[in-house]
Order: structure tokens, then sequence, then C-alpha cells
């Protein structure tokens, strides 16, 4: 035969069929929907990576500006009750460590090995709110560092979507992701900054957002003074109502 037409057989043996170009298809449509899997979970995970680090930085935003409102300040200052319901510096740390020893160790079972006695069954009421003579400052700031090495190291090993349980929450509602722990401690640890802002005022009239960015007006004592005064006067106009 000629060599024309044995290239001819060959092409003709080598054409796809139809049910050929179905399978190669079908082939080229799987290949594509599994790429797109892949590259949609590879999104999700930085998205979600990303969600995480945010939540994170702001938590720690709220953690730094509690420490900072402890600096420079006595012993007798940072233990100080300034309000009527004994509000003071030194307790408000150590209430957020146990807030993040509890919310980052039992709600996920990752136990922390640390001692508080103050949360015992037999333990006075807002115990964890205010530092014993006993207890130093170096204890309860260690305490709070701690707590936050190991509420990161939670923070690090779980998904956002992770589940949990607070024990101390209803029955109903006690099933909790990180993401929302991470939210719930974020919020109650700049609640609690708030609070330090007033009291650190009271005690020495220090005041601001953070060692790095006071968020105050730049101006002087007097304006501070007048203000004030300003303020008050506006507030005297409905003082019998």
């Amino acid at each position: 035969m000629h060599r024309a037409g044995l290239r001819g057989l060959g092409a003709l043996r080598c054409a796809p069929t139809l049910r050929t170009r179905r399978i190669l298809a079908t082939g080229v449509l799987a290949s594509a929907i599994d790429c797109c899997v892949r590259m949609s979970a590879g999104a999700k995970i930085t998205a979600m990576s990303a969600a995480k680090a945010d939540l994170h930085r702001y938590l720690q935003v709220g953690r730094d500006a509690i420490m900072w409102k402890l600096e420079g300040l006595s012993e007798y200052d940072i233990r100080r009750p300034l309000v009527p319901t004994g509000t003071n510096l030194l307790g408000l740390v150590k209430h957020l460590a146990s807030v993040e020893l509890d919310y980052f160790g039992e709600t996920f079972d990752r136990p922390h090995g640390e001692a508080r006695p103050w949360l015992d069954d037999d333990a006075e009421p807002n115990a964890d709110m205010w530092a014993t003579p006993d207890e130093t400052r170096q204890d309860i700031v260690g305490l709070y560092h701690r707590a936050w090495a190991h509420a990161d190291a939670t923070v690090e090993a779980l998904d956002l979507d992770s589940v949990g349980v607070v024990p101390w929450w209803p029955k109903g509602r006690n099933e909790v992701t990180l993401h929302r722990v991470l939210i719930h401690v974020t919020a109650e640890t700049h609640r609690h900054a708030g609070h330090a802002d007033i009291v650190r005022e009271l005690i020495d009239g220090a005041a601001g957002y953070r060692a790095d960015n006071d968020n105050l007006p730049n101006v002087d004592v007097p304006w501070w003074v007048a203000y004030r005064d300003r303020l008050e006067g506006a507030a005297r106009q409905f003082r019998d109502e």
C-alpha cells in the first residue's frame, strides 16, 4: 500500500470518537472543578487566617492598654479603689487573667495548670477583682502574661470555626466557636480598659488611648480646665429638672 494510504489509515485509527471526546471533556471539567475547589479552599483558609490575625490584633491592643495604665504607679495606687464598687487597676488585671485562662482554656479543653484560689467555691464575692496584700504586682502581671501565652497558643492551634463549650453559660447556648470567644474576650478586655482609663485619670490625671497614641487633642492644661468648666456649666442647666 502506498505510504500516503498508510498515513491516512493511521490518522483514521487515531481520530477520537464521540465517546472519546466526551471522556476527554469530562476529564478536563473534573480537573478544572478540582482546581477550583482547591483554590476556593485555599482562599477560605487565607481569609480565615486574616480574620484570626485581625481579631487577635484587637485583643492585643486591649491587653497592652490595660498594662500601660499601671506604668509609673506605686503599689498603693495600682490597688486603690476609686469608685464605690471598688474598681482598681491591679484587680482589673487579675480579673482579665482569669477571663483568658477560662475562655481559651476550659472552653476548649486546653488545661493551663494555674492555681486560682479566688475562684474556688468557697471564695468570697469579687475575690478576682482585687489583689490581696500577699499578692504582688509581679504575681498578678506574671499571671496575666502567662494567660496571654496560653490563649495565644489556643488561637494558633485551632481554626476559627473550632467548637468549644463554656461550662458556666446556660445549657442550650453555651456551645461556641473560637471566633465567638475571640470577639467576646476582646470586647470584655476593651470594656475593662475603659474602666482603667477612668481609674488612672482619677489617680494622677494621666489619660490616653495607648502609649504611642493618646488620641487626645494637642492642648495644654488650662484648655482642659476651661473645657471641663464649660461642660459643668452646660450640665448645671439641667440639675434641677
